[in-house]
C-alpha cells in the first residue's frame, strides 16, 4: 500500500515533531517534521530527487521563516527591503510561501494548521492556493481526514469559516481592478522587469536578457516594489499573477 507522504512545517518543533509522530502511526500515512521553511525546501527537493516527493504540506499560519525562491529565482530578492513586521505582516508573508512552494511544487496539497479561525487569512491563503485550514487543537481523526481529502482534490474549510471566507473572497474580486490599476502605474520597462520576475529570473539574468546593467535592474525593481506597494520580490509576483500579468516568454 502507497503511504502519503506528509510533511509538517512549523517553528514549534515539539508540536511538528509529536504530530508527525502521530500521523505516522496510520499504516497509509507517513509524516515529517521540519522547523522553517528553507528546512523544508530542502526536504521537498530531496525527496522529489529520490522519486518519493511529499504529497501535502502542513503549514503553520504563523510561520515567520522566509519564503523559498522559485526555480530561477536566485538572486532576485537582492536589494529589497525585508517584509514589514508587526501586525499584519503575517498573511502576505504567508501567502508568499505558499505561492512560491506551489511554483515549485506544484503537485503539493498545502493545508493551513491555525491556532485560530480567521476568516481573511484563511481567504488569502485559500487565495493563494492552499487546498485546506485545520485548527491546531482539531482532533487527530479530522487532520486525517483533511489529508485524505486534499489527496481526491477536495478543499477543506471548517463550517463556521465558510460565510466569512466567501465574503472576503467577493472583496477580494473587487480589490483585483485595484491591483491592475497599480500594475498599469509602472512605466513600459518596469512592466518589462516585473514580468522576468514573474518568470523566476534573477537580477543578472533580467539585465542579460533586457541589456541592462545590473544596477540598472536593480533601480527598476525597487521602482516596481514601491509603485505596487510591497516589500518583496516574492510580494510583488504574487500581486502580478492575481492581477492576471504574464510572465515573460
Amino acid at each position: 500500500m502507497d503511504r502519503v507522504r506528509v510533511l509538517i512545517v512549523d517553528e514549534h518543533r515539539v508540536f511538528a515533531e509529536s504530530l508527525a509522530t502521530a500521523l505516522s502511526a496510520e499504516p497509509d500515512v507517513e509524516a515529517v517534521a521540519a522547523g522553517s521553511v528553507p528546512a523544508a525546501t530542502q526536504m521537498l527537493d530531496r525527496s522529489r530527487a529520490m522519486g518519493s516527493p511529499f504529497q501535502v504540506v502542513l503549514l503553520d499560519t504563523g510561520l515567520t521563516s522566509a519564503a523559498p525562491a522559485a526555480a530561477g529565482e536566485e538572486g532576485a530578492a537582492a536589494g529589497t527591503a525585508p517584509p514589514p513586521g508587526g501586525a499584519g505582516g503575517q498573511a502576505p508573508e504567508m501567502t508568499a510561501v505558499i505561492d512560491a512552494l506551489h511554483e515549485r511544487f506544484p503537485a503539493l496539497r498545502p493545508v493551513m494548521l491555525a491556532t485560530e479561525d480567521d476568516a481573511p487569512v484563511a481567504a488569502r491563503a485559500l487565495a493563494a492556493g492552499a487546498c485546506g485550514w485545520i485548527a491546531k487543537d482539531s482532533s487527530l481523526a479530522q487532520l486525517l481526514l483533511v489529508v485524505r481529502g486534499v489527496l481526491r482534490d477536495e478543499t477543506h474549510l471548517p463550517p463556521a469559516l465558510l460565510t466569512g471566507v466567501l465574503r472576503e473572497l467577493t472583496r477580494d474580486r473587487h480589490h483585483r481592478s485595484e491591483r491592475q490599476r497599480l500594475v498599469e502605474s509602472l512605466t513600459p520597462r518596469e512592466l518589462e522587469v516585473l514580468r522576468c520576475m514573474l518568470a523566476g529570473l534573477g537580477r543578472k539574468a533580467v539585465a542579460e536578457r533586457l541589456y541592462l546593467s545590473p544596477h540598472t535592474v536593480r533601480t527598476h525593481m525597487q521602482n516596481v516594489l514601491g509603485k505596487l506597494g510591497v516589500h518583496s520580490t516574492l510580494a510583488a509576483v504574487a500581486l502580478a499573477r492575481r492581477a492576471g500579468i504574464p510572465p515573460a516568454d
